[in-house]
């Protein structure tokens, strides 16, 4: 049975996907079924995670269920947080103008470049010779 107390919406970042889902509650944040500040190891990922509630000063107002899948630790974390923004928005509109002039409801589209054929990596090439 789906619990329709929760908003749900979709983050992304280079090849990380987060699904999250948000409702009211006492703040607590689960990535992958795990605590957030066990599953993000590095100090800044959590923080990255969290800043779209802390921006609005929510982060004691909501609970935070999210799966991640693809990508490392700092784009999942990033994906957490564009998920956790698009939600806080499609809960209250009113939110949008202060997640969206942060930032945080933007894609940031950049991925890693593939390797061309023939060549040893994205951009380098052979050396030149004349003769």
């Amino acid at each position: 049975m789906i619990d329709t107390s929760y908003t749900y919406a979709t983050g992304k970042r280079k090849t990380a996907v987060a699904r999250v889902w948000i409702k009211s509650g006492t703040g607590g944040m689960t990535v992958n079924g795990v605590d957030a500040d066990n599953y993000f190891e590095r100090m800044t990922t959590r923080m990255i995670a969290r800043q779209s509630l802390e921006l609005l000063e929510l982060i004691d107002g909501y609970e935070v269920r999210a799966t991640v899948a693809g990508g490392g630790h700092s784009a999942q974390a990033e994906a957490v947080r564009n998920g956790v923004a698009k939600a806080l928005t499609a809960e209250d509109p009113e939110r949008r103008r202060a997640l969206k002039r942060a930032g945080y409801l933007t894609r940031d589209a950049r991925k890693k470049e593939r390797k061309k054929y023939g060549q040893p990596g994205a951009r380098k090439r052979f050396q030149y010779s004349k003769r």
